[in-house]
């Protein structure tokens, strides 16, 4: 590989504080040799080509911590290559996957297999979760030792929350014991039983089972009591209520603990179901728009660490159903930008704050070693037209998956290319 300078662009690094025009130096390796203001014209050599970005910016690699994977299983919504094609055109490097496969990631054999499936027909990075429980179950706690030496970089039941409190008290013990990351989907069964959306004036409207905020707030608030005796690396998956909010800033000061939010739930609210739209059909369920406000504030706080895609391809025949039938989910893994970038577009939240969220945050809650441009690591990385505008259609979507539950917006800011150990996997 040839060394490659790109020049001219704006720089967002939020691990390394850099927010400036300047240019990036990729090694012959693939690794970042030199990056920010002091890589220009007069810095490199004059026999050198270079690209220049006309100030387009770059990002790290994004890191999306939460995206579900068709293998083994369901191969039919999604797979290792369609993931990756998708994931690549929405600039996003690495992803965490969700466990509930068929089988469930929640063996050795079942982790060797998918390591090997992602290396195989992979282009990203996979950093594969393992479930919380046997099957995904809710009753008997995985095997969380020999699971973590194989390289699993968290414990989760996807959709799923553990309602035993005893049981939840032994999974933190262990966890702490092991240094493993518990993520947790918080949502009361009893309290969401039958729910499709939230619970509310919609709900009404549309004669449908609504699920309560407080469904939500009261695992929170269970988990958190409890991590007050069991301290471990705990992560909210993501939350969707303004009372959450008011939960999470009341503990910050006593225990430790990160937060997640899907980009769905700071992108739209519950009046975007409309007459029964079922690709906003989501879990948890998009809510009002004081709720979506309280967590764009949430995010300028520091009370939310984390947004992701919530990536749950599913095919049209599970969509195109009445609205209790469908599947829940959306398909948003090469949206998560651009729905980010409207964030900063529309003056909720800086730059630097939303790029963070979506890279440094995610790679220092999992530990590892991505989501910066630092000198020496990989480069993993983005180029970004911050205000080309496009809209968003169905047919052109790269996921094996059509369900996006933003069909024809008008977007702001579109990934140019995207860039792996140093080599443009994706060019718009």
């Amino acid at each position: 590989m040839k060394k490659q300078f790109f020049l001219n662009a704006n720089i967002v690094d939020p691990k390394n504080s850099i927010e400036e025009m300047g240019g990036l130096i990729i090694g012959e390796t693939g690794k970042i040799e030199a990056i920010g203001k002091k890589v220009n014209q007069n810095n490199i050599p004059s026999r050198e080509k270079y690209v220049d970005l006309k100030e387009k910016y770059i990002f790290p690699g994004l890191v999306d911590m939460r995206v579900f994977v068709g293998e083994p299983g369901f191969e039919y919504k999604e797979n290792f290559r369609t993931l990756s094609n998708a994931a690549l055109a929405g600039g996003v490097t690495s992803v965490v996957t969700m466990p509930n496969t068929s089988p469930v990631i929640d063996n050795v054999s079942m982790v060797d297999f998918l390591k090997r499936r992602g290396r195989d027909k992979s282009k990203i990075n996979i950093f594969p979760t393992a479930g919380l429980t046997k099957n995904l179950a809710g009753t008997n706690m995985n095997e969380f030792g020999l699971l973590n030496k194989k390289g699993i970089v968290g414990f989760t039941d996807g959709t799923k929350t553990i309602q035993n409190t005893r049981l939840m008290s032994r999974i933190m013990r262990s966890a702490f014991d092991l240094d493993a990351l518990v993520i947790q989907h918080a949502e009361d069964n009893e309290l969401s039983k039958d729910g499709q959306v939230n619970d509310g004036i919609i709900a009404t409207k549309l004669g449908l089972q609504g699920i309560p905020d407080y469904a939500e707030k009261i695992i929170i608030e269970r988990d958190l009591t409890l991590l007050e005796d069991f301290n471990c690396r705990y992560h909210i998956s993501q939350i969707s209520s303004g009372k959450s909010i008011d939960v999470i800033q009341n503990k910050k000061e006593t225990v430790k603990f990160t937060t997640g939010v899907s980009i769905n739930n700071l992108s739209l609210n519950q009046n975007d179901i409309g007459d029964f739209r079922t690709f906003l059909k989501l879990s948890p369920p998009l809510r009002t728009e004081e709720d979506r406000l309280a967590l764009i504030k949430g995010v300028n706080q520091n009370m939310i660490d984390v947004i992701v895609s919530d990536h749950k391809p599913e095919d049209e025949e599970s969509k195109r159903l009445t609205f209790s039938q469908a599947a829940t989910g959306a398909s948003g893994i090469e949206t998560l930008l651009p729905l980010v970038l409207e964030l900063y577009h529309n003056g909720s939240v800086k730059l630097n704050k939303l790029i963070e969220c979506i890279t440094s945050n995610p790679a220092k809650i999992l530990k590892i070693d991505k989501g910066s441009l630092s000198v020496g690591n990989n480069a993993d990385l983005c180029i970004v037209d911050l205000y080309k505008p496009w809209v968003v259609k169905k047919e052109k979507m790269i996921s094996k998956s059509k369900n996006t539950c933003i069909e024809d917006k008008k977007l702001q800011g579109k990934v140019l290319s995207t860039f792996i150990n140093g080599i443009e996997l994706f060019k718009c």
